[in-house]
């Protein structure tokens, strides 16, 4: 079956993000709120599946990873070490017409104002992205504290307690997945560029002579990563940041760009942040950082390897990837095609005829013993097609169906998304049928 030579567009998706339950505008009824988007059942469900496929592949299946889920708010003394209080800023231009207010290095100077067509800009000034808040009931200097911009710079000043209660050995990472808040001077193109982010973060430390070798090795891993998991080679790109562009910590930064509707940008980036800042957490505290090798009797300050990724701008491009639109008999079928472990809903189970009670009664007992061991949907209103094209939409791999002869022999019908192929299987086997195939290695059905 062909499918339409139409590139999915922000629009579409968004469109079908709105419809099915993956993501709405945040305080919708309120008007919205800029930068901020709220994640639906099947939105969480697809956030979920990606954090767990990630901490599963980085921390479950190594021996030399282990996690850390720390707290959003910091003393305030960590923001001023590590440099964002002075450096974490991005430069701000208005136009003094509109008063419309834009990044500077997002948009061309020498031409009018893209909002009210004035030419007349301010002077480019730098603008901390940080939120800043108060502790306790009264808003002074004293109280002031900021919500985290990152999730890496706990792991940092928890280095040593983690390393000494695991009795980890260089090298070693520490991995977390939490939220973090920036106040960006623009947002847009959907969940691309948010104020409330979550990241998922690995701090790797080594010695400071395989930082090099330990680089090239996690910028691998990470681009087959997102390959394994249903993203193409071919819209991926490497970018190397040339001296002089990178931030104040990096020795080196390589992003992995993807190619979106509206053009290519970051979508994970990797950093040598050498021993930034594990020295200026030592310096700052008066606590040692460093890390003592019993067999050599030496001291090391590690060098840091850093693989960052969002998981919203990587749900939106594991969302336009899956993204597909087919010609059929009755139009156009529009599928997504998740990687099985990313699918929100796993499978659904639908009964051919709803009216009929005992196929209603026998489509239940399928449904209750696969629930509990995965999201799965029950659907009994409509033409059978009509709901297997609802399941197409929003990924779910495979559709069980009940009919007359499962009655007669208790088998059932399973239909896979990718190839709408239809077996039948004996109901008492769905559950362990349906878990071997999501543990197939899957390839997408270019």
């Amino acid at each position: 079956m062909a499918t339409l030579p139409a590139p999915v567009t922000m629009d579409k998706l968004v469109s079908l993000c709105k419809r099915r339950g993956f993501v709405f505008q945040s305080s919708e009824i309120y008007g919205g709120f800029n930068g901020v988007w709220d994640h639906g059942p099947l939105g969480a469900e697809l956030r979920n599946n990606i954090k767990r496929a990630w901490w599963e592949d980085y921390v479950y299946k190594r021996t030399d990873i282990v996690g850390l889920d720390s707290a959003i708010l910091a003393n305030p003394a960590v923001w001023k070490a590590s440099g964002h209080l002075e450096n974490f800023t991005d430069p701000l231009v208005e136009c003094r017409n509109c008063h419309n207010r834009f990044r500077a290095d997002q948009i061309d100077l020498t031409r009018n104002c893209t909002v009210c067509g004035k030419f007349d800009w301010t002077d480019i000034k730098q603008f901390n992205t940080m939120f800043k808040t108060f502790v306790g009931p009264v808003e002074e200097d004293a109280s002031v504290a900021y919500l985290r911009p990152e999730t890496c710079q706990a792991i940092f000043v928890n280095f040593r307690l983690v390393q000494g209660a695991m009795r980890k050995k260089l090298p070693f990472g520490i991995a977390q997945i939490g939220k973090a808040f920036r106040n960006e001077i623009t947002t847009g193109n959907f969940i691309f560029r948010l104020r409330e982010l979550e990241q998922m973060e690995l701090e790797y430390f080594v010695r400071p002579d395989q930082a090099d070798a330990a680089f090239e090795e996690l910028l691998g891993i990470n681009v087959e990563w997102l390959v394994n998991h249903g993203v193409r080679r071919s819209k991926l790109d490497l970018y190397e940041h040339p001296d002089g562009a990178r931030a104040h910590y990096s020795r080196r930064t390589v992003d992995i760009m993807y190619d979106f509707p509206f053009g290519k940008s970051e979508l994970q980036g990797v950093a040598n942040r050498g021993d930034f800042d594990l020295t200026q957490h030592a310096k700052a505290s008066g606590r040692d950082l460093d890390y003592f090798d019993d067999e050599t009797n030496e001291k090391v300050t590690p060098y840091v390897i850093e693989p960052s990724i969002g998981v919203d701008r990587s749900s939106l491009v594991f969302m336009l990837e899956a993204y597909y639109e087919e010609a059929d008999k009755e139009g156009v079928r529009t599928v997504m095609r998740f990687h099985p472990r990313l699918a929100p809903v796993k499978a659904a189970v639908l009964p051919l005829v709803k009216k009929d009670a005992a196929l209603v009664a026998l489509s239940h007992e399928v449904f209750a013993s696969l629930r509990g061991e995965m999201l799965v949907l029950y659907d009994e209103s409509g033409a059978v097609g009509r709901r297997y094209r609802r399941q197409d939409e929003i990924g779910t791999p495979y559709c069980i169906t009940v009919d007359s002869q499962s009655l007669e022999d208790r088998t059932v019908t399973i239909r896979d998304r990718d190839t709408m192929e239809q077996v039948r299987f004996p109901m008492e086997g769905v559950r362990d049928e349906i878990n071997r195939r999501l543990r197939l290695p899957w390839t997408r059905p270019d």
